[in-house]
């Protein structure tokens, strides 16, 4: 049934709603103030709604009350603007409805003012126009009485005569009107009842009235229920105890000096000062004529504002006062004596205002940036408030004159901030625009706003790199999509019109696939290698690089970029010299006759790397004769350390580590075969080494015995008539020719070319052959072959050898 009847109720309220519109449409008058591109209307739209009304609920539609066309708000940028209660309306510019955006608690809104009106004001931008308008709160009985105290303490004496009053504690109700505290009744008893005094400003409380005598010795004490109701519909009610003590005669009851006092506190006085002192006389004495003072009837923000002295009566000011807030508080101060007798009286103190209240700015649109090349222009709306009453209300509003702005008042103290001229962005990126708002009160009060308006750019600069040419360095083996650096550049220009993209200009060689080495990052300039490098192959390449902006036209410039490639030791050292591959290991003869310090050969090495690393050192690893022979660290000549002794080994094995000085290091071997000869007239044939296989039985052993010792004299008879007939045909030749000739053009296969591509700085030709003017059978090795010189005698040899030793050198380390 309450569910049928409030929604008949809402019913009911809508279509009064709907007719006060309809009759106020008629009515309302529209004043044109023509203010650059302005206008405002000068009547209020008044519009009411309940309390507690669900959200989304409809409450007009403004376009149809202010005569505008289905989508006009829309197209006109229609928009609700009120100080703080924006929040609770909601207006679709599309059907120009204003709904209600939540539930509204006309109590938190309002409190005890009635009639509750939220205003607001609709503000068209293009033209500007600003409608205002109000919205009534209708309040519903949704607070039931409340009693501060829920139990209430009277002393009454026995000898009181019926139709005494007592005052006692009233009942708060936060509604108001016809919802508010209407009536007062207690329990039914015998000696007491309820009459309902009316306070004036639509209160009332309640006095207990004593209906016949009482007698302590039959009833000492009476506890009774107060009940408060309000007018609602259905009505609400709220309980108290109230506990009567019965005492012995007390004939006198407190008298106020003054049953009313009026005084005037500015707010701005400070909190503790003494508002009043009120004072009371008790003609009783002892107990009876004490006199204590409270508060009687008392809000809850009278209790939060105010402190009274129970003993002197002096009223002292709590809370700092609002005279925006509250104008007049009236409060009941009640004197209660030792006896349970009590008086009252009635303080009102009136809030005088003063200028505490700076002028307020509210920013209602702000149009920014705002382009250079754009005519005269709204920048921003705006509207300034002050709390103050009077002169200390008034304001007035300005601009600094240097600045190409203007203000233009409107209605409702609305302004509109206006361009004087076009703007010039290379003069001024943005502007600071502070607007002075000061009122007229004493001492004047004054406000500053600052509105920061961008000035938005046309594209007319190019981009520009930090660095007009840039050189990056990486190392070669690099990982693939290896950042090798970052170019940049800016563009003094804003918005799209500087942001810059990156990109690869094509290479002025058209050998050099750029495209398969070098990647570039559009958005922030990082260069990427795609691959590995190759020192080796490449060291060096250069191309150039465009940044081009997004304006329209695009703008752009280029920068050229050199990239360097750093050499790593990746390659190991290469042995030229003596040749590791042979098919057979190549023996470096030694007289056994050399003095320390001969060489015996120079190990030449290569290395493909470049700087520290391709620098070369030789190191001797191990050899057959410990302390004989040395190696030069930085040349590789490997030389004797001492004299040879009969008990050295006619041949000998070097290792030589041939090592870079890269990080890490590399390195390459190489072995040496060095054969010790008593002279150089003595043949030599390369013995290779044979493998032994001890792992043969006793028979296979003395088999292969016989069959050896049978080869070796048959090899040896063979030898001997093989050796006779060699002689006798160098003996032969050599008479013909005179001793060991030079052949012209190609050398021969037994002669060897050492040429200046290796590490021997100059050329030579060797030969090997017998001479045959001696009988000593000398054996010649390694004589250099020059036309012009001829040996006489045998004792020449040891020149020949010598001139060798010291003709080889070598460049290459």
């Amino acid at each position: 049934m309450e569910g049928i009847l409030g929604f008949i109720l809402k019913v009911l309220e809508r279509m009064e709603s709907r007719l006060e519109q309809a009759v106020k449409k008629r009515q309302v008058l529209f004043l044109y103030v023509f203010l650059g591109a302005s206008w405002a209307s000068a009547e209020q739209l008044q519009y009411s709604v309940a309390e507690e009304t669900e959200r989304g609920t409809f409450l007009a539609n403004l376009a149809k009350d202010l005569g505008l066309g289905l989508g006009e708000l829309s197209a006109r940028e229609a928009r609700i603007v009120s100080d703080q209660n924006t929040r609770f309306l909601l207006l679709s510019p599309l059907t120009g409805e204003l709904i209600l955006n939540e539930k509204l608690d006309r109590e938190e809104l309002c409190g005890p003012t009635e009639p509750c009106v939220l205003t607001f004001q609709l503000l068209l931008e293009r033209p500007f126009q600003i409608y205002r308008a109000a919205l009534h709160v209708k309040d519903i009985n949704d607070n039931s009485p409340v009693f501060l105290d829920k139990e209430i303490h009277l002393k009454i004496s026995e000898s009181t005569t019926p139709g005494a009053t007592f005052f006692l504690e009233r009942a708060q109700d936060s509604d108001v009107g016809t919802n508010s505290l209407s009536n007062y009744t207690i329990s039914p008893n015998d000696y007491f009842h309820i009459h309902v005094n009316d306070g004036g400003e639509g209160t009332i409380f309640p006095e207990l009235v004593l209906d016949k005598m009482l007698d302590r010795e039959e009833i000492p004490e009476f506890t009774l229920t107060l009940t408060a109701l309000d007018g609602g519909s259905p009505p609400r009610s709220g309980t108290a105890l109230v506990r009567i003590l019965v005492l012995d005669i007390n004939d006198n009851s407190p008298q106020f000096v003054q049953s009313l006092y009026k005084v005037q506190s500015p707010e701005d006085t400070p909190v503790g000062s003494l508002v009043v002192a009120v004072s009371a006389r008790d003609l009783d004495t002892g107990s009876n004529g004490q006199i204590t003072y409270t508060f009687s009837y008392a809000t809850e923000r009278i209790l939060q504002t105010f402190q009274i002295n129970s003993t002197s009566g002096n009223l002292y000011l709590k809370r700092e006062l609002n005279y925006e807030a509250i104008q007049t508080y009236s409060i009941t101060i009640q004197a209660r004596d030792g006896g349970g007798l009590s008086g009252k009286c009635t303080v009102v103190v009136e809030v005088m205002d003063v200028n505490d209240n700076p002028p307020e700015f509210l920013l209602s649109s702000l149009n920014s940036p705002i382009p250079e090349n754009s005519p005269e222009a709204v920048v921003a709306v705006f509207r300034i408030r002050d709390r103050d009453s009077g002169n200390n209300g008034k304001t007035m509003c300005s601009v600094a004159h240097d600045l190409p702005f203007v203000l233009k008042p409107s209605v409702e103290n609305f302004y509109t901030l206006v361009t004087e001229k076009p703007l010039d962005r290379e003069a001024y990126t943005e502007y600071n625009i502070t607007i002075t708002v000061s009122d007229l009160g004493t001492p004047r009060l004054t406000t500053q706003h600052t509105i920061t308006v961008q000035v938005s750019d046309i594209n007319d600069n190019a981009p520009a790199f930090t660095q007009t040419s840039y050189t990056m360095f990486v190392h070669e083996n690099n990982s693939p999509a290896l950042h090798i650096g970052t170019i940049s550049a800016t563009d003094s220009d804003s918005g799209s019109n500087a942001h810059i993209t990156y990109s690869l200009m094509p290479p002025r060689d058209p050998q050099l696939a750029l495209d398969s080495l070098i990647s570039i990052n559009a958005d922030n300039g990082q260069l990427f290698a795609l691959r590995a490098l190759d020192y080796e192959v490449l060291q060096a390449f250069e191309f150039r690089v465009g940044a081009t902006d997004r304006g329209s036209p695009a703008l752009s410039s280029q920068a050229l970029v050199r990239v360097v490639v750093l050499d790593d030791n990746d390659n190991a050292p290469f042995v030229l010299y003596p040749l590791q591959n042979a098919s057979a290991p190549y023996t470096e003869l030694l007289p056994r006759a050399a003095e320390p310090g001969y060489l015996v050969t120079k190990v030449v090495a290569v290395d493909r790397d470049s700087g520290q690393n391709a620098w070369l050192s030789f190191q001797l690893l191990k050899a057959t004769e410990p302390g004989l022979f040395s190696v030069w660290a930085h040349n590789g000549e490997v030389r004797t350390s001492r004299l040879l002794s009969e008990r050295d080994a006619p041949k000998h094995k070097l290792l030589l580590m041939v090592k870079d000085n890269g990080d890490p290091p590399r390195s390459a071997s190489v072995m040496l075969h060095v054969l010790v000869v008593d002279g150089f007239s003595q043949p030599y044939l390369p013995l290779p080494e044979v493998a032994h296989n001890p792992a043969h039985d006793e028979d296979t052993l003395t088999l292969y015995l016989v069959i050896a010792l049978a080869s070796v004299s048959s090899l040896f008879l063979l030898s001997v008539l093989l050796f006779v007939g060699v002689r006798l045909c160098k003996k032969a030749r050599a008479a013909s020719l005179g001793g060991c000739s030079v052949p012209e053009g190609h050398f021969p296969g037994h002669l060897v070319d050492v040429t200046g591509t290796g590490t021997l700085s100059q050329n030579y030709q060797y030969e090997v052959c017998l001479t045959g003017s001696t009988g000593t059978n000398e054996f010649k090795f390694l004589k250099p072959v020059m036309p012009s010189l001829q040996l006489q005698d045998p004792d020449s040899n040891m020149l020949v050898k010598e001139n060798f030793r010291n003709s080889l050198g070598f460049n290459i380390q």
